[in-house]
C-alpha cells in the first residue's frame, strides 16, 4: 500500500516478489482496523457504524424492560467497546462525527428523552464520556503507558 495525501499523486510503483508483481490496494485491514492509503478512516467508520447501529437498537428493544443500570451496562460491554477499539487512530477524522451522533442517539434512548434534546447533561448524569473527551482519555493513557517511548 502505498500512502498519499489528497495533495500528492500516486506513484507507480511494480514492486515484485520471487518474480510476481504485487498487487495494489487502497484498503487493508489490520488487527480490526480498515486502513486506507490517504488514512481518512472513512472506510473504517462505515465499517463500524452498522454495529454501533445494531447496539443501539439492541440498547432501545430491550429499555423498558431492564434498569438503568442494565441498560449503561449493556452500553458499555455492546456499543462502547466497538466505539473504542483504535479510538487512538481514528477518533480525530472527520468522519468520527457519525460514530458521536449514533453515541448521542444511543445515550438519548437509554434516558428516554426526545431525539433533538441536548444530550450533555445526560453524559454527565450517566458517567459516560462523549467521543472526543474518551478520545482524548485514550491518548493520555497511550501516552502515559509508554512514556518510555516519548523522551
Amino acid at each position: 500500500m502505498q500512502f498519499v495525501n489528497k495533495n500528492s499523486y500516486q506513484i507507480d510503483l511494480n514492486i515484485r516478489h520471487k518474480n510476481e508483481k504485487i498487487a495494489k490496494t487502497c484498503t487493508t485491514k489490520f488487527l480490526g482496523l480498515i486502513i486506507e492509503n490517504m488514512l481518512s478512516w472513512k472506510t473504517h467508520i462505515d465499517n463500524i457504524v452498522p454495529k454501533l447501529s445494531s447496539a443501539t437498537f439492541a440498547i432501545r428493544t430491550v429499555k423498558p424492560y431492564l434498569s438503568l443500570d442494565s441498560l449503561k451496562m449493556i452500553y458499555y460491554s455492546y456499543f462502547y467497546s466497538i466505539m473504542t477499539y483504535g479510538i487512538i487512530f481514528w477518533g480525530n477524522s472527520y468522519y468520527s462525527t457519525t460514530i458521536f451522533r449514533l453515541q448521542k442517539r444511543t445515550i438519548r434512548i437509554i434516558v428516554g428523552v426526545r431525539s433533538r434534546d441536548s444530550c450533555r447533561e445526560y453524559f454527565k448524569k450517566l458517567k459516560i464520556l462523549p467521543l472526543q473527551s474518551q478520545y482524548i482519555l485514550s491518548l493520555l493513557l497511550f501516552v502515559i503507558r509508554n512514556r518510555n517511548y516519548f523522551k
